[in-house]
């Protein structure tokens, strides 16, 4: 990443952004274990008395309460850590391991009788939240479940309810109806890469070009992209996608870059401290995607470059 742009993402981050993505931005740069560790004692600050998590981790939900979206997005911050240079520390993986294993109780809690979880809780309705979020009343659903079975099992957690959900993931994959949304395909992908059953896994693809809200080359309005499916090169995902659409996605996140060094999202949050929070968290998310994906660029031209990441 060009360093005078880097610089100006970072002060972006300083003056805007959460403590958790001013130090997951900072992951990047060098194997230091310290910075890390800190990026999960950041996500300890939303723990709830009941193990979960809430107070806004997922800035579109303002509730304090604990919510399986929540344990979702910081299931992702955690796979983020794992996957930064200093991931492979052995600390840092205990650290992982330990904060993933200790939502488990939560997820029991919420958790349907046949193995599933909704995305939300109908409690987010009694505070501020976004538009998309409705009443708060949604049905357990691979989205979020998949994804949450996904995040834990690369985090190295073991527990009953992973077999527990384990059953409702496979059962609603192989009832997966042609044409689905991109989150929940997504939250598919990511736990068909994971389960240790190959053999089952190699007969329960679906078609990334068959999804609804997602841009396989960039287009208008919501949706999601390669890169949210396969953020590093060398990601299994990124195989189901052609080069050029990578290349054409990364010119894009270059572009988009603001005059003040951050990047912004095209959806409406629920007031100034969710888009600045959200703010944060995208600009965080260039960052990694433009370091580990080794882009160099200026305001209007992107190189992209075999060496090691700057």
């Amino acid at each position: 990443m060009d360093h005078a742009a880097l610089a100006r993402a970072h002060a972006f981050l300083d003056t805007h952004a959460r403590l958790l993505e001013r130090r997951l931005a900072r992951l990047w740069s060098q194997p230091d274990p310290v910075p890390a560790v800190a990026v999960v004692d950041a996500l300890a600050g939303y723990r709830n008395a009941d193990g979960g998590l809430g107070h806004a981790l997922e800035p579109d939900v303002r509730a304090p309460h604990s919510q399986p979206l929540a344990v979702d997005f910081a299931l992702g911050v955690l796979g983020q850590v794992l996957d930064s240079p200093a991931g492979g520390d052995a600390v840092v993986r205990r650290t992982v391991t330990g904060f993933a294993g200790s939502l488990v109780p939560y997820l029991e809690s919420v958790t349907s009788p046949d193995g599933g979880l909704p995305i939300v809780l109908p409690d987010i309705a009694d505070h501020a939240r976004a538009e998309h979020w409705g009443d708060g009343r949604f049905p357990v659903g691979l989205n979020p479940t998949a994804g949450i079975v996904a995040g834990l099992r690369k985090a190295g957690v073991s527990a009953d309810w992973l077999d527990t959900a384990d059953g409702f993931c496979r059962a609603r994959i192989e009832d997966l109806p042609d044409i689905v949304d991109a989150h929940t395909g997504l939250n598919v992908l990511h736990y068909l890469a994971s389960t240790p059953d190959r053999e089952w896994a190699g007969r329960h693809g679906l078609s990334v070009s068959d999804l609804t809200l997602f841009h396989l080359h960039p287009g208008e309005g919501y949706g999601l992209t390669p890169l949210d499916f396969a953020p590093s090169p060398t990601d299994p995902l990124r195989a189901l996608f052609p080069a050029d659409a990578i290349t054409a996605h990364l010119d894009a996140l270059v572009s988009a870059q603001g005059d003040d060094g951050g990047w912004s999202v095209p959806w409406q949050p629920p007031g100034p401290a969710a888009a600045l929070e959200w703010r944060g968290v995208v600009t965080a998310n260039a960052v990694r995607l433009l370091t580990t994906n080794r882009v160099s660029y200026t305001r209007n031209a992107r190189v992209l470059r075999s060496g090691t990441p700057s």
